[in-house]
């Protein structure tokens, strides 16, 4: 126990932080298709199961592991889900006769979007909801709000303290032809080649600050189809989609996209196609995925019947098998506090150590003229009433005698 003690100056003292990222790779076979047990092993209501995706009974998210989620050795990925604000056109307890479909959860979706949107935009001065918006200025007019979106909301142990700005990348594979529980495939059984890349370009240069969740970036989006098929539109107008397509929240761990980046082209025309059309379908109502053989009972649809007309898990399932990647470097911030502890020369010469004196000589004095030695060994850092705190460890000793000075450098991370 220590009997000299030696107060800390403010010069003494620093804090320093520090940001660590790791880069985190989520794969489209991760996210569907290692687990999926295929057609051949369905569950009771004739869906494929895969044992790394979980649903639950209140039906307003779904789950991706990186294992199957009842092992012990499972990690919660990301949860996705979809919604529509009440301004939407597809909000309304209305039904689609010619389609054959009815609006299914259609307040869950509701409820799901004014969540979200709720914590990550707030309310402005009236009290209302925020909408998402494509370009984060909240008070411009309705062209740029986000009224149906989807949301990737990531696992903190992913995530860590934020996202990267300018890491974040997302890709969808856009080949018309879909194998369920085996990822994309093109025309002739290949892997894709069309991909949608949606990233947070240039986000590290610009960000919003406008969200009471945090920083938020614009999403941008580009295509890999063939020259002439490039473009991709939205809405329900047939215009030419803005190359921002959703917002990533660093602090909250939340992508949002806007579901329309998945709109076909216009009637009779496949060129500048969405992600999805008619003939890049998403099946209605099921658990199985797009382009299936024509005995399962799916429904081609395009997005806006699939997000009226299926559970937010069908639409989950079919917008979560043509995920080919997910990219982005976590953050985590390490905040340091050091201690400079300065030992002059005419201090900490001698040891409190028992053992340093013997029948009252010290040990390391042979003759009486010589200079008193000590070896530093530890360094304790005392609160005010010289109660031990902390104890930092020196990775061998180190002489301390009249003749020099040390200063060692003590960090504490927290």
């Amino acid at each position: 126990m220590a009997t000299t003690f030696k107060t800390f100056l403010n010069n003494d003292v620093t804090t320093t932080k520090t940001l660590l990222h790791e880069a985190i790779p989520i794969t489209g076979t991760i996210v569907s298709g290692t687990y999926d047990q295929g057609d051949d092993h369905p569950d009771a209501n004739g869906t494929p199961r895969e044992f790394n995706i979980k649903n639950y009974s209140h039906g307003m998210f779904q789950s991706v592991y990186d294992y199957p989620f009842l092992s012990s050795s499972a990690n919660h990925i990301f949860d996705i889900s979809v919604g529509y604000s009440a301004n939407s056109n597809l909000s309304g307890n209305i039904s689609d006769a010619s389609a054959g479909l009815n609006y299914k959860q259609q307040k869950k979706k509701v409820a799901m979007y004014n969540q979200m949107a709720q914590v990550l935009m707030g309310h402005n001065k009236n009290g209302e909801i925020q909408r998402f918006d494509r370009d984060g200025n909240l008070g411009d007019n309705n062209d740029d709000k986000m009224d149906e979106v989807i949301f990737l909301n990531f696992s903190r142990l992913l995530v860590k303290d934020e996202i990267k700005k300018g890491s974040f990348q997302i890709k969808f594979g856009t080949e018309p032809v879909f194998k369920s529980g085996r990822g994309l495939r093109g025309a002739a059984g290949g892997n894709t080649h069309h991909i949608l890349t949606i990233a947070d370009t240039n986000a590290q240069n610009d960000f919003r600050i406008n969200s009471p969740a945090g920083e938020y970036g614009i999403l941008s989006a580009s295509h890999t189809a063939p020259a002439g098929r490039q473009g991709i539109n939205h809405g329900h107008s047939g215009s030419l989609l803005s190359d921002k397509v959703g917002l990533i929240f660093y602090q909250a761990g939340v992508c949002v996209l806007t579901a329309s980046i998945f709109n076909g082209a216009a009637t009779g025309s496949n060129d500048n196609r969405g992600l999805l059309n008619q003939a890049v379908s998403m099946s209605i109502d099921g658990g199985h995925g797009v382009g299936l053989i024509p005995d399962h009972g799916t429904v081609s649809a395009s997005i806006d019947q699939m997000l009226t007309g299926s559970k937010i898990e069908h639409v989950a399932n079919n917008i979560r098998r043509r995920i080919s990647d997910i990219s982005f470097n976590n953050t985590t911030e390490l905040n340091s506090t050091v201690y400079f502890c300065r030992a002059n020369h005419n201090e900490f010469n001698y040891s409190a150590n028992p053992t340093y004196l013997t029948e009252s000589k010290i040990r390391v004095k042979d003759v009486p003229s010589d200079m008193p030695i000590s070896y530093v060994t530890s360094i304790g850092l005392y609160s005010p009433d010289n109660e031990l705190m902390a104890t930092a460890k020196l990775s061998e000793p180190l002489r301390k005698d009249p003749t020099n000075e040390l200063t060692l450098r003590v960090r504490l991370d927290y």
